[in-house]
């Protein structure tokens, strides 16, 4: 247990270790912009909206699993009218070095997909929403973001910014190739321990698998992620934040190879 403890310290240390200078940063216009995209309605009655975002001076944003010290982002849409729910379209992010740490996310910008589904189709959307983001450069700096745009219902063009952020999400396993997905799940102290292995083409250059659960109390470590006579292997360390016994759901499991070629979404990991 103690060496479970000792893992999880070390693991929050890491995390806030960029933060120490948050106190004399401040989120601002210098930093990051950020507005919606109206984007279009479709047929089927879904609006296609984005979030995008232009990071100024060399900063940087966070994907959905931003690695040991990024800050994965936040989305509260609530406060938004005639809208029953929305769908992110994550694209390819990229790793990011940062003070010696791999963090996986965006810079420069990002425009990110919204697939906005009305509570009452062929009326407008008022979609409002609290973003919260971490930016980090020198330092990383928490930000929250309030935006608010309408939406009409009327179809219109579609914006290429939207129409190409779409187009760059990873491959699906079948789009790639997979053929093959196990995954063996051993204890280990305070933990269970996975090695994931695919049979895929090769996405280029120096390969990384990013591992999630839908459990968000289950912290899973940076994978160490190799070819092994042409298949890629991934291997990590799962603890519960509570310190407690877990079961884990194979079904749930998402792992996305980042090449630099491509990027592979592949979900859920039978036993092998």
């Amino acid at each position: 247990m103690r060496d479970m403890n000792a893992r999880i310290l070390l693991f929050l240390a890491v995390l806030w270790a960029p933060f120490l200078s948050v106190q004399t940063a401040q989120a601002d216009p210098d930093m990051v912009d950020a507005h919606i995209l109206t984007g279009w309605r479709q047929e089927d009655g879904r609006h296609i909206s984005a979030l995008h975002l232009t990071l100024k001076n060399g900063w940087k944003t966070y994907w959905r699993a931003p690695g040991d010290a990024g800050i994965p982002p936040q989305f509260d849409w609530r406060k938004s009218r005639n809208l029953a729910g929305v769908q992110v379209t994550w694209p390819t992010p990229r790793t990011i070095r940062q003070s010696g740490v791999r963090t996986i996310g965006y810079a420069e910008s990002m425009t990110l997909p919204l697939t906005l589904i009305p509570e009452t189709p062929g009326q407008p959307i008022v979609l409002d929403g609290t973003i919260e983001i971490g930016v980090c450069k020198d330092v990383c700096v928490p930000v929250t973001l309030r935006l608010s745009q309408d939406l009409a219902a009327q179809p219109s063009k579609r914006d290429p910014r939207i129409v190409a952020a779409m187009a760059a999400r990873p491959f699906s396993a079948k789009e790639a190739g997979v053929t093959r997905v196990a995954c063996s799940i051993s204890p280990i102290k305070g933990g269970l321990r996975l090695r994931a292995e695919v049979d895929l083409p090769d996405t280029g250059g120096q390969e990384v698998a990013v591992i999630e659960t839908p459990n968000p109390a289950i912290w899973v470590a940076q994978a160490d992620t190799a070819r092994r006579n042409g298949r890629l292997v991934a291997e990590t360390d799962m603890y519960h934040v509570n310190g407690g016994t877990f079961a884990l759901d194979r079904s749930g499991l998402r792992i996305t190879v980042i090449g630099e070629k491509r990027a592979v979404d592949i979900r859920g990991c039978p036993g092998g």
